[in-house]
């Protein structure tokens, strides 16, 4: 049986990467611990009356100092007050932040954050697991807000020069491996404090690799994906891309042999390129990755393409012809499909950079 896991802060960027990869694992969303939540100590005690196991990322980095002084370990203390009122005392696995180590404001409430569910735990003996996570990048973060590599990949979405003002080293971790750990810490639950370690790399080196994947990605070409941190680099930067630079309209190449159009140039990793054809009225997809990356071309008959950022409700359409070749590249996160809107077959042709795997197709299944 498949734990219920609830996720605090659902709203926030890392919450965010938390439920779409629970959505992944268990087909379904996680038990969503907000403000309304927090707020209301009923609710809360309802929502986490249903739940297995917690993972804590609700906090604040950008407030007074009075504030975040106060909020973060309030918002731990309201957590076991909850199980207390419940008489339930479920796995804490705390979103932590490297610093905690430090004596600034931020750094010294998620200490005190922490301290509150290890009191609870030694007396209460539920596990606590305390992941001090280093710097967090990803699909869709804030710029300015949750990290650099979030500002840097914005401003080079938009045309924009990046300024270095500090070239520093910076360990870095996805979101979504940060996610895996604290949702592997929920399920096999001991106490434990756990430190991922990262990528390192200079300020300047990550701003140099990720104005290599622009240069490249603007017309569409796909760089070496074969390393796993290049990967979820480029997967960032395509989310700030999405979906105002798409289609591209490819260059058609006709002589008396016929039309020729490129759709994929890439280097390095394992790849698939492939075509299928769908009768009309029919529809292929309604599924999502984490991590693969996925492009459409129709080379034959009319096609909808639809796709929705999982936990939102607005839907981004393509609406693409053969008559007319437009490539368009699938976001991680987002889930899509493509329907035959013609009176005749339709011809795609797909590229993965992944060849699929049965026992891991990188897959999920959830209608646009």
């Amino acid at each position: 049986m498949e734990m219920s896991l609830a996720v605090t802060g659902p709203d926030g960027f890392l919450g965010w990467h938390a439920r779409c990869a629970i959505q992944a694992a268990q087909g379904r969303d996680a038990i969503l611990i907000g403000r309304p939540e927090f707020d209301d100590p009923e609710v809360m005690d309802s929502a986490l009356a249903q739940a297995d196991a917690v993972i804590h990322l609700a906090g604040v980095n950008r407030a007074p100092d009075s504030e975040i002084q106060a909020i973060n370990p309030w918002l731990a203390q309201q957590l076991v007050d909850s199980m207390e009122r419940n008489g339930r005392f479920i796995p804490i696995v705390n979103g932590n932040s490297i610093h905690s180590k430090g004596d600034s404001v931020f750094g010294v409430s998620k200490r005190k954050a922490a301290e509150i569910f290890a009191e609870s735990a030694e007396i209460n003996g539920n596990a606590f697991a305390d992941v001090v996570l280093p710097n967090i990048f990803g699909e869709h973060g804030r710029p300015n807000y949750n990290s650099v590599v979030a500002t840097f990949c914005h401003q080079l979405a938009n045309g924009e020069t990046p300024q270095i003002d500090v070239d520093r080293e910076l360990t870095l971790l996805h979101a979504q491996d940060a996610v895996a750990i604290m949702i592997g810490a929920a399920e096999n639950p001991s106490e434990a404090r756990l430190t991922p370690a990262g990528h390192q790399i200079s300020v300047t080196a990550l701003l140099k690799n990720l104005k290599s994947i622009q240069s490249e990605y603007r017309d569409g070409y796909l760089p070496d994906l074969a390393d796993p941190f290049t990967r979820s680099l480029f997967n960032t930067y395509r989310s700030f891309t999405f979906p105002e630079h798409w289609p591209i309209h490819s260059e058609l190449h006709s002589d008396d042999r016929g039309e020729l159009v490129e759709v994929v140039r890439a280097s390095g990793g394992e790849t698939q390129v492939f075509y299928s054809a769908t009768r009309p009225g029919f529809t292929r997809g309604q599924h999502f990755h984490l991590r693969k990356t996925e492009r459409f071309l129709v080379v034959q008959g009319q096609a909808s393409i639809r796709l929705r950022k999982l936990f939102t409700s607005e839907v981004v359409e393509f609406v693409v012809s053969g008559s007319q070749p437009a490539i368009v590249d699938m976001p991680t996160l987002w889930t899509h499909s493509i329907t035959n809107i013609g009176d005749s077959d339709l011809l795609t042709l797909f590229y993965s950079d992944d060849k699929y795997d049965p026992q891991d197709p990188d897959t999920y299944w959830i209608d646009v």
